[in-house]
Parts: structure tokens; C-alpha cells; sequence
């Protein structure tokens, strides 16, 4: 991320925090539709929802960055975005409790995640950008899906560290 080009993102609140996407990877942004649960599913992939006929998994980044999961509200929204994940093109709705604007994040105010000192995960965090004296958190969102596969934080942390 040491290019001079700014990156144009979609700025989204969860919780109290502050994150960005690529604003080039959201297809749409979409009032609280009816989700279908999936029986057995993990909670950071929970349901499906319909986009225009289409069959889209619902993922809920708060749940992989270890954050509360308040009820939707009139502000709750789906981000639906296509990114790529294995190499594929992926269409994913994202729960937002709040989205805000598109922005431009200068890519020189873009830092590596710090590895100790943060309430998240650091491979989870692609960056972290500096806007109006505030934080933005960019989310890395291809490997969140693929190295988790849906399973939750705490599961994955488990099964790593029983691995060692």
C-alpha cells in the first residue's frame, strides 16, 4: 500500500469503529432485506439474502473482529461487494450498522496494522488510515474469508492453537 495513488473507499461504521472498503469492489448498498438463516452455519456467515435473484452469503465482520452484535436498527445496511477469494470473484453482503460516505484515503497516511496493541486480529487489517485526526480501519476482506472459511475468531484461534 505504498502507492501515491489515494484509494477511493466506502467509509462504514461497526460498532464504534470506523472501516473501509475499496469503493470500487461494492456493487450496491442495501436497506435490511430478509435473511435466511442457514442451519449449523457459523455466526460470521450466518445467512443468505437475495440480490436481484441471486443466492448472496451474509457475512458479519463484527463477529471476526470480536465485536458486540446490537440489533439492526434504521441505519443498519448490506454492503454488497465482489471481491476476488482464491482467485475467484466473490459476491458477499456485508452488514454495516451504519454506512457513511466515499472517501479518499491518502496512501501515504496508510500504515501496516500494528501486531500487538489492537482489539483485532492483525492479519484481519489491511491498514490502518489517518482521516480528520480519526482512525480508519481497512479490512482485508479476501483473506478474512478465505484463511476463515466462515468459521469465527475465537474457533479459528482454537484450532491454531491446538495445531501447535
Amino acid at each position: 500500500m505504498t502507492a501515491a495513488t489515494p484509494i477511493t473507499a466506502l467509509t462504514i461504521r461497526l460498532e464504534d469503529e470506523l472501516f473501509a472498503v475499496e469503493a470500487s469492489k461494492v456493487r450496491e448498498i442495501l436497506d435490511l432485506v430478509p435473511v435466511t438463516e442457514v442451519p449449523h452455519a457459523s455466526p460470521f456467515v450466518s445467512g443468505l439474502i437475495n440480490v436481484r435473484g441471486r443466492v448472496v452469503p451474509l457475512a458479519d465482520l463484527r463477529v471476526m473482529f470480536g465485536m458486540a452484535q446490537p440489533e439492526p436498527d434504521q441505519d443498519t445496511r448490506i454492503v454488497v461487494m465482489e471481491f476476488d477469494l482464491d482467485g475467484e470473484p466473490m459476491i458477499a453482503g456485508i452488514l454495516a450498522d451504519k454506512v457513511h460516505d466515499v472517501t479518499d484515503i491518502e496512501a501515504d497516511s496508510i500504515e501496516e496494522a500494528p501486531k500487538v496493541g489492537m482489539r483485532w486480529r492483525p492479519e484481519f487489517v489491511r491498514g490502518i488510515g489517518k482521516r480528520n485526526g480519526g482512525f480508519i480501519i481497512i479490512p482485508d476482506l479476501g483473506r478474512i474469508f478465505e484463511t476463515q472459511g466462515g468459521r469465527s475468531a475465537p474457533a479459528a484461534a482454537s484450532e491454531e492453537r491446538s495445531a501447535s
